[in-house]
C-alpha cells in the first residue's frame, strides 16, 4: 500500500474513533425499531398510525460534517392543527448537515430570519421566532413580508394552530417547532387547551431539578438545550432556569425601534396587536452579574453533561410559568458562522454511526416514571421525566397475574396511556420494562 494512503487511513480511522463520542454524532434519536409516526385528526382522539418512519433514519459523518437523514416525523403523536390550513404533516426526506467544529462569528452577525434555523435530535425542524408575516400599514393587517419593519411573532400569532407539542406544519406541510418543544399541558400555566382533548407529549419534559437534555443543533453547529442548566458556567452551581435577556418594551405606540431608530409606524398596542405581537416589541438588556441570563443570541459558553470541557450553547427559554419566552431558542442572530442546513445529497466519503442498543446505565438511573391519576376511572398516563432513547414495554396486570392490556412507550416520546374504561375495578400492577429496565407500580381502578 502506498505509504501516504496508509498514513491517511490511520489518521482517518483515529478521527472516526474519536468522533464517535461527539454529541453532534451520537446525540440523535436514531430509529432502530421501525417506529412510525402517529397523528390526530380534528374531532377524533384516537391516533392514526402512519406508514412513514419517525425520528432520524441514519447518521453519517466525516471529519467536518455530520449528516442526519430524516422525514421530519416525530415519534410522539402530532396534531390536530385547528387553525392551520394543513390538517396533517407532509413527510419529506431531508438531509441535515451540521458542522462538527462550529466557529464563533467575529464578523457581521447573521440574522436567523424566518424559516428553518436548526434541527432537533428527533429530526424535526426548528424554525425562528417569525412566521414570515409583517405589518402592512396600507391595509392595517399582517401580510407575508419576511423583511418587514414590524415582523410578527409566530409563537404569539399562531398559538391556536399548534398541537399539544407546540408545533405545526408549514405551508409545505413540514412539521416544525418555533419554541420550547414540551407539551402545553406540562406548563405551570397552560396557554392552550388543545391537550385537554388530544393528549400528546413533546421532545422532553421540563424538570427544574436536573440539567435539561441536549435537544438538537442550530445551523451554525452549536448545541441546543432545554430550559434549565447549571447556574455556574463551569457546571458547579445549582440547576436554575436559563433566562432570556430580552424584555417587552414599555410602549403603547410603535414608531421607533428599541435603539431609537425612527421607522414606519406600526399599529398601536391593542387587543388586536398586543405587546409582544412583533419581534420589535422586545429590547435586549444585559445582565452581566447573573450567569443564568443569556446573551443576545440566547445562549452562553458553559459546561453541560455532554460537553464537560464547555461549549457555546443555546437554550429554549421559558418564563417562570414554563411558557415559551422570546427569542425562544436561537436568535435573533446566530452566535456562530451559519454553514449548516439542508442538503440534497452527501457528496463526500462518510462513516455511518451505529447507535448502541438499549439504555445506558446512566439513563436508567435518571429515569423516573409518573403514573397518574391513581386511583383512576377511565385513563392512566405513564410519563417519563425525559424523552426515551429506546422503547419501554408497558403491561397492565390483574390480581391473577394476567396481562389485560399492553402498550409501548416509544423511543422519542415521553408519555403512554392505558384506556381502562372497560376494565373491571380492582387493584392492578403496571409493569414497565425492556432488556435493561424492569419496574412495577401498584394502581387502583375504580
Amino acid at each position: 500500500m502506498n505509504k501516504i494512503v496508509f498514513l491517511a487511513s490511520i489518521i482517518l480511522s483515529n478521527f472516526y474513533s474519536f468522533s464517535q463520542i461527539s454529541p453532534a454524532i451520537s446525540g440523535w434519536l436514531i430509529n432502530t425499531t421501525g417506529i412510525t409516526g402517529r397523528h390526530y385528526l380534528n374531532g377524533s382522539s384516537t391516533p392514526i398510525v402512519d406508514t412513514e418512519l419517525a425520528n432520524v433514519q441514519s447518521v453519517q459523518y466525516s471529519a467536518t460534517w455530520v449528516y442526519a437523514t430524516t422525514q421530519g416525523i416525530p415519534a410522539f403523536i402530532t396534531g390536530p392543527f385547528n387553525a392551520n390550513p394543513n390538517s396533517v404533516i407532509t413527510p419529506a426526506v431531508s438531509i441535515y448537515r451540521i458542522p462538527l467544529n462550529p466557529v464563533k462569528n467575529t464578523a457581521v452577525l447573521t440574522n436567523t430570519g424566518a424559516g428553518n434555523i436548526g434541527v432537533f435530535k428527533n429530526g424535526v425542524g426548528l424554525f425562528s421566532y417569525g412566521d414570515g408575516f409583517a405589518y402592512n400599514p396600507v391595509t392595517n393587517t399582517d401580510a407575508p413580508t419576511p423583511n418587514g419593519v414590524w415582523r410578527r411573532d409566530a409563537v404569539k400569532a399562531e398559538v391556536n394552530g399548534f398541537d399539544c407539542s407546540k408545533a405545526h406544519p408549514a405551508a409545505q406541510g413540514n412539521y416544525h417547532h418555533h419554541q420550547n418543544p414540551s407539551a402545553f399541558n406540562l406548563d405551570l400555566v397552560q396557554l392552550s387547551s388543545i391537550c385537554n382533548l388530544y393528549t400528546s407529549d413533546g421532545l422532553y419534559v421540563i424538570n427544574p431539578s436536573v440539567h435539561s437534555p441536549l435537544l438538537g443543533f442550530a445551523f451554525d453547529g452549536f448545541p441546543i438545550y432545554g430550559a434549565y442548566g447549571y447556574q455556574d458556567t463551569l457546571g458547579l452551581g445549582p440547576i436554575v432556569r436559563m433566562k432570556s435577556s430580552y424584555s417587552l418594551r414599555d410602549i403603547s405606540t410603535r414608531t421607533t425601534y428599541a435603539d431609537g431608530t425612527d421607522v414606519v409606524d406600526g399599529p398601536s398596542v391593542s387587543s388586536t396587536f398586543p405587546l409582544g405581537w412583533y419581534r420589535e416589541d422586545y429590547e435586549y438588556i444585559a445582565h452581566p452579574n447573573d450567569a443564568s441570563y443569556l446573551d443576545i443570541h440566547n445562549g452562553r459558553f458553559c459546561v453541560t453533561p455532554e460537553y464537560p470541557n464547555g461549549i457555546y450553547c443555546y437554550f429554549t427559554t421559558v418564563d417562570a410559568n414554563h411558557n415559551s419566552f422570546y427569542p425562544y431558542c436561537v436568535g435573533p442572530t446566530y452566535y456562530g458562522i451559519r454553514t449548516g442546513g439542508k442538503v440534497t445529497a452527501i457528496d463526500e466519503i462518510t462513516q455511518t454511526y451505529i447507535s448502541s442498543a438499549g439504555m445506558t446505565s446512566q439513563e436508567i438511573l435518571k429515569l423516573e416514571l409518573n403514573i397518574y391519576p391513581n386511583p383512576s376511572i377511565d385513563l392512566i398516563a405513564i410519563q417519563s421525566n425525559e424523552i426515551l432513547a429506546q422503547d419501554l414495554k408497558i403491561e397492565l396486570i390483574n390480581s391473577d397475574g394476567k396481562v389485560v392490556q399492553a402498550k409501548i412507550l416509544f423511543q422519542g416520546s415521553s408519555i403512554c396511556h392505558l384506556e381502562i374504561d372497560t376494565i373491571y375495578a380492582g387493584n392492578y400492577t403496571i409493569r414497565v420494562y425492556n432488556d435493561n429496565y424492569n419496574k412495577t407500580y401498584q394502581v387502583v381502578i375504580q
